[in-house]
């Protein structure tokens, strides 16, 4: 069993979704997350500009995010947004235990603003999913170091030109 096989579906059954929904919607996922990428997060979401757009589920792994749409009359699946965590950018999350809610905020690569609505079942879990998106987007990824390309202007006076020297093979 790969990866992701091991640890889809105990994150599943963390959130409480039934094994009809989450049956139905991996064929997608399968086609878009590799076997290797073990799973943070599945769960259900909402849109919260378009109440009545249909249901959601979110898979949030340790590379990508990956949002089917099941339309309301007909039961049709469909892929909304399938993207690797580095290609989305301003990710911004609000918990609201009050509500029992995480509002999930993101720009994906073509510009496109995406909100999601995640309602939890008890108060700890918007601790719990506010945890796991901090770990996946905060903890996971990291800004490149700054490399120095190139300077521009004069060495030092007495500075030693710079000679390469290729590192031993070891």
């Amino acid at each position: 069993m790969d990866v992701f096989s091991r640890t889809f579906l105990p994150a599943a059954a963390e959130t409480g979704l039934a094994t009809q929904t989450v049956s139905r919607h991996m064929p997608i996922f399968r086609r878009c997350v590799g076997t290797g990428d073990a799973t943070i997060l599945v769960t259900r979401c909402s849109r919260p500009e378009h109440p009545i757009g249909g249901d959601y589920l979110m898979l949030l792994t340790h590379r990508r995010l990956v949002v089917t749409r099941q339309s309301r009359v007909l039961h049709r699946l469909r892929l909304h947004l399938n993207t690797e965590l580095r290609e989305l950018s301003n990710v911004t999350w609000s918990p609201d235990p009050r509500s029992q809610s995480v509002e999930l905020a993101a720009t994906a690569i073509d510009g496109v603003r995406e909100r999601f609505l995640i309602r939890t079942h008890h108060p700890k879990q918007v601790w719990q999913v506010d945890t796991l998106l901090n770990h996946a987007f905060r903890t996971r990824l990291r800004t490149p170091a700054e490399r120095l390309v190139a300077t521009i202007g004069e060495s030092p006076l007495g500075a030693r030109p710079f000679a390469f020297r290729p590192a031993p093979v070891r």
